[in-house]
């Protein structure tokens, strides 16, 4: 996941280079649809990736799409179109959409509940790594190197991880989800009896916003820190990478002392919500920072806000596993929720280039980013609920 999301964040630091815009003469809104297109595609194939590892399993429709994206990442370098690049972008997004359906459902069976907060903040935290790792590093290749060398590199270089993780990963989850299977008698949830009840709503809304946040500071912190506060490609690599780091960091600590506390015998179900509401209301501080003028306290609520934002990363994943049972849907179920995620991937990097480009500077979409929270907490408060919970029928 982390060299996933490294090469899903490669493309926000070439936006960020002035060689980079002018050799394309990008606009602002140019930009954003750039930062977009990766989830043009990504986004509307999760539930067929769940689809795909619910029937053929995790390994190796993963190893596949691993060789896939890598390639496509690092074929950017040849570019010398817009169009190119879009198109590349776009077939980035057929690669990955894999890994999330993928993960969660390879957690689903092998992880037990009692473990899987922290299984969920570890996961979850190579989303946050990735850009921490991935922009600093692709910022100081492309000082170094050049653009072209930093999409090489990036991309394959990460094919190196392929071999070890071929040789680890257990082709397992198909038998286990045979055996749960047979453990259970009577009662299943068909897929569509999801979307009978608010629940799944509330999610996919909560996700949404959770997500916007996400996605804007992935695809436009960079630019938002060289332009706005008038720092140089090192220096925004160093608060991007402790923005990132410091949410995947919190994730992991979050997803541990939640399960503690649910090993407890604190419901489950609030103290993952609790986390989720807390993980929100921290991050809407990013308007603080946004509207300070003052350098440095901009850069601290940068930090304090995404940072913050890691309560809530692995346990809104966890609570809807928790809420939903899911059994032999859970791949379906994950590329729900992960479709809610990115459908923000494409809106965010497209609504922030246009508003950037309407209003000259980026209060406005920070502002917009803030409403987004509050409407993110209103939905987890009144439609993430157990008496939503979806029924069980008999098969």
């Amino acid at each position: 996941m982390v060299i996933a999301y490294v090469d899903r964040a490669n493309i926000s630091v070439a936006l960020a280079l002035p060689e980079f815009k002018k050799a394309f003469q990008l606009t602002d809104s140019q930009r954003g649809a750039l930062n977009s297109a990766f989830f043009w595609s990504y986004a509307f194939l999760q539930i067929p990736a769940g689809y795909v590892v619910d029937r053929y399993g995790v390994k190796w429709p993963y190893a596949i799409s691993f060789v896939m994206w890598s390639l496509f990442s690092a074929m950017t370098a040849f570019t010398t179109t817009i169009g190119q690049i879009v198109g590349l972008r776009v077939l980035l997004g057929i690669g990955e959409a894999i890994v999330t359906p993928a993960s969660m459902r390879w957690i689903r069976f092998n992880v037990p509940e009692s473990q899987r907060g922290l299984a969920v903040g570890i996961y979850m935290a190579g989303t946050k790594y990735g850009p921490g790792i991935g922009i600093p590093v692709a910022a100081s290749l492309s000082t170094g190197y050049g653009w072209q060398n930093m999409f090489l590199i990036l991309g394959l270089g990460g094919m190196v991880w392929l071999i070890p993780w071929i040789l680890m990963v257990r082709n397992d989850d198909r038998a286990l989800a045979s055996e749960a299977a047979a453990k259970v008698s009577g009662p299943t949830l068909p897929f569509g009896d999801v979307f009978k009840t608010p629940l799944i709503y509330g999610v996919i809304v909560g996700t949404f916003c959770y997500n916007y946040f996400v996605f804007f500071s992935m695809t436009w912190l960079p630019a938002y820190l060289v332009e706005q506060r008038g720092m140089t490609p090192d220096q925004m690599g160093i608060i991007a990478s402790a923005s990132f780091g410091g949410m995947g960091t919190v994730a992991i600590l979050a997803g541990l002392v939640a399960d503690r506390m649910i090993a407890r015998g604190f419901d489950a179900v609030k103290v993952r919500k609790g986390f989720t509401l807390a993980g929100l209301g921290l991050a809407s501080t990013e308007l603080i920072g946004a509207l300070s003028s003052d350098t440095n306290v901009a850069m601290i609520f940068a930090v304090i806000s995404l940072a913050g934002l890691g309560l809530a990363t692995a346990n809104y994943w966890a609570l809807t596993q928790t809420l939903i049972p899911g059994g032999a849907l859970s791949g379906r179920i994950a590329g729900v929720q992960n479709f809610a995620s990115n459908v923000s991937g494409i809106v965010a990097p497209l609504l922030t280039g246009w508003l950037k480009q309407v209003t000259g500077s980026y209060e406005v979409p920070m502002a917009f980013i803030f409403g987004l929270l509050v409407l993110g907490i209103c939905s987890y408060v009144f439609l993430v609920r157990e008496r939503y919970v979806p029924r069980l029928v008999t098969a």
